[in-house]
């Protein structure tokens, strides 16, 4: 998946073909990759929308789960929201799961989750199944991965 905004952040650490998700670059600012990550501006407005204040906690996930998924009438937004959903899913669990953090694929040079256990995650995948079919539930995939 092409996401304009991490370019650049590609060009400095490298595109993600060239190194292993295994061992990333520990100088790596992951606040900042977070906060780039989160902003998730489409999705943002559609929960603003609806009522729904997106705080970077779990129960943020639950109310986004219970959305009507009125995007879903125009095929060119589900896309980015369903990128969005799951760059939102990856900064709360960034943000409140001890040891998980940002990493870039190696295939694709896609951001993925890796948690402390080395399990990596395709939020992006997670988030684009959610914005066309309402499952996997973000709220049950933060549970899932909460639970160890």
């Amino acid at each position: 998946m092409n996401i304009s905004f991490l370019d650049n952040w590609r060009r400095r650490h490298g595109s993600g073909r060239e190194q292993r998700t295994s061992h990333p670059d520990a100088s790596v600012d992951q606040e900042g990759v977070t906060e780039l990550l989160s902003e998730c501006e489409l999705l943002r407005v559609q929960a603003e929308s609806a009522g729904v204040e997106l705080d970077d906690t779990p129960r943020s996930l639950e109310e986004l789960d219970q959305l009507l998924p009125r995007w879903r009438d125009d095929p060119e937004i589900t896309p980015w929201l369903g990128s969005d959903a799951g760059l939102y899913l990856g900064t709360v669990i960034v943000r409140t799961i001890a040891g998980a953090q940002w990493v870039i694929d190696s295939q694709d040079g896609a951001p993925v989750v890796r948690l402390s256990s080395g399990r990596e995650m395709d939020v992006l995948e997670i988030g684009a199944e959610w914005a066309a079919n309402g499952a996997p539930e973000l709220s049950q995939m933060y549970a899932e991965v909460a639970e160890g």
